[in-house]
Order: structure tokens, then sequence, then C-alpha cells
């Protein structure tokens, strides 16, 4: 270990860059809602309740554009997918 560092070159700022595309913003989620997020990501064997949380907005965001008929063949696709 060095006596001295020279930080004269130095920038302050986060160590790792930002991701394009993502904001970083705070929010308030019941205790509840936040904790079922953590216990499906540990049932997933690992993975970040931050992606899944804004994996489930995206989802909502999404249904919100599709009509009611699109809705209900996705709905019917992936039924009749499932029975066999």
């Amino acid at each position: 270990m060095k006596d001295e560092y020279d930080f004269s070159q130095a920038r302050r700022g986060p160590v790792i860059p930002q991701s394009a595309g993502k904001t970083r913003i705070t929010i308030r989620l019941d205790a509840d809602v936040l904790q079922w997020f953590r216990d499906q990501v540990d049932r997933q064997g690992g993975g970040n309740y931050q992606t899944m949380i804004n994996a489930v907005l995206r989802q909502f965001v999404a249904s919100e554009s599709e009509s009611i008929e699109d809705v209900v063949r996705r709905v019917i696709r992936e039924e009749l997918g499932r029975a066999s």
C-alpha cells in the first residue's frame, strides 16, 4: 500500500456506468408487494427483483395497448398450447 495516492486526475461518479435507457427513481412499495417479488426471485434461483418489477410493469403497459379481441385470442392460443 502506498503512503500517498494521486487523485488529481480522478473523477466523481459511479464506478459502473448506468445502463442506457434506464432512469433511477425512488418509489415506495408496500412491504408485502416487495417481499413477493423478492420471494419470486429466490424461487427462481436468483436474479434481480427490480428487473422482475420492470418486466411486470412492461407487460402491463403492453396489455393496455392490446385490444380485448387480441387478448382473448392470445389467451386461447396459450391455453390450447398447454392442453396439447
